[in-house]
């Protein structure tokens, strides 16, 4: 069939608008777990080994979204604690930021800045199931969340469910000794109680402080409080809103205060 230029160029711009169509998610597969729940009690930690840091997974530093981030050099030492969330089928099989293959079915994480590989243990604060995963991934590019789990990681540490979870990760050497495994809560036992609170800004100055409380008040109903802290002898004002609902309640909260042309919020669990 011979096309008329006009036709041609038509045809063109509906071939175009599909291609950004699928780009922005229009045909893209939604995440999450398989059709059927494997049995995954086979699946077993990750165990710290001694590996060179990944050729292709290291860069100095990188953007996302048009935030730049900063390859730590080393895990020694790394402590965080904060919202981990996990990743499942749409990703199976594709390629990891260090050229691995990724498994939701294996003991893996993804985070912004650590050093691939990086092994952490990986603690669910509200019902205390521990996981030793191996990060050989980048990610999470949200806000809000620290960690991205694997299919399986997620599921031992019981945070399929409701998609993210409360916990702490803590850098593991090889042939450090590992954290003894946690056996699962029972079921009638009850969660521990972890507050959620957005850390907006800290300051060397109550005035500075109270003035972005006094902006922040109207932001919602939740409580504002400025909170002073000493830090190396030294005074610092902390401005923070909480204790929060929830994590969709953070997350939406957090859009908000970006959209004020204030800097994006700082998760503090207690």
């Amino acid at each position: 069939m011979r096309f008329t230029r006009a036709g041609h160029v038509a045809t063109l711009i509906l071939l175009s608008l599909f291609l950004i169509i699928a780009g922005c998610g229009g045909v893209e597969p939604q995440d999450g777990p398989p059709r059927e729940a494997p049995d995954l009690s086979n699946v077993r930690d990750a165990v710290p080994r001694v590996e060179p840091k990944s050729k292709y997974g290291n860069p100095r530093s990188y953007e996302v979204f048009g935030k730049r981030y900063y390859t730590l050099s080393s895990s020694r030492g790394y402590v965080e604690r904060g919202i981990a969330s996990w990743y499942g089928k749409k990703f199976h099989g594709r390629r990891t930021s260090n050229g691995e293959t990724f498994n939701m079915y294996a003991m893996t994480a993804a985070h912004k800045t650590l050093p691939l590989p990086t092994y952490l243990a990986v603690t669910n604060l509200k019902n205390h199931r521990r996981v030793v995963v191996r990060a050989n991934d980048r990610g999470p590019f949200h806000a809000n969340r620290i960690l991205d789990l694997s299919y399986a990681a997620a599921s031992k540490l019981g945070i399929l469910a409701n998609g993210t979870g409360f916990v702490e990760i803590r850098a593991i050497e090889p042939g450090a000794p590992l954290p003894q495994p946690v056996r699962r809560a029972p079921e009638q036992a009850p969660d521990k109680k972890i507050r959620l609170f957005l850390q907006v800004g800290a300051f060397s100055v109550r005035a500075n402080a109270d003035r972005l409380r006094t902006r922040l008040a109207s932001l919602s109903g939740d409580s504002v409080d400025v909170s002073p802290v000493s830090v190396n002898g030294s005074p610092l004002y902390r401005v923070r809103i909480g204790p929060l609902l929830d994590v969709v309640h953070a997350d939406r909260l957090t859009d908000r205060i970006v959209s004020l042309g204030l800097e994006t919020p700082q998760i503090i669990l207690e």
